[in-house]
């Protein structure tokens, strides 16, 4: 991407957030995808979008996960949305958290704790509740909930800007 193209994109962005006036509270069957988690991290911890060569390291790296797991899951490599775990690398609903894993890396917070998962649900706890046994909180406002292995819920909170 050019540099005109990045500022043009990064004014674009830097304008919505500007004019979004209300917090971000989303419940949705699809989360995050791997991408944005790696900017965010590589943006996070040192101020700057990933390099070319940092982002085709971690492309190599995730496709070797991605890869390992469906071997040893080949029921996995089968199903429907195969396709949005190794093409896309999104989470979705229905994913197990080892391809949680594999797509987002490690949590910020984790916690099996009801009156915490209710804190983080926010409105969508009387939807969530008595499903969820654990969830995965990461940057961005994601929460992912799990019953057991399975990931049965996603939200999403950011507060309005101050």
């Amino acid at each position: 991407m050019t540099s005109v193209a990045s500022l043009l994109l990064c004014a674009l962005v830097l304008g919505g957030c500007a004019m979004r006036r209300g917090p971000v509270e989303q419940r949705s069957t699809q989360g995050p995808t791997s991408q944005q988690m790696l900017n965010f991290r590589v943006l996070a911890q040192s101020g700057r979008e990933p390099t070319f060569e940092e982002k085709r390291q971690w492309d190599n790296q995730v496709e070797e996960k991605i890869s390992a797991y469906l071997r040893t899951h080949p029921d996995k490599a089968s199903s429907l949305d195969v396709s949005t775990f190794r093409l896309v690398r999104q989470v979705t609903v229905g994913m197990d958290k080892e391809q949680v894993l594999i797509l987002l890396g490690a949590p910020l917070t984790v916690s099996g704790d009801q009156g915490q998962m209710e804190k983080i649900a926010r409105s969508y706890w009387p939807v969530i509740k008595g499903n969820a046994t654990e969830v995965w909180v990461y940057p961005l406002g994601w929460n992912m909930f799990f019953a057991g292995q399975k990931l049965v819920d996603i939200t999403q909170y950011v507060p309005a800007p101050s």
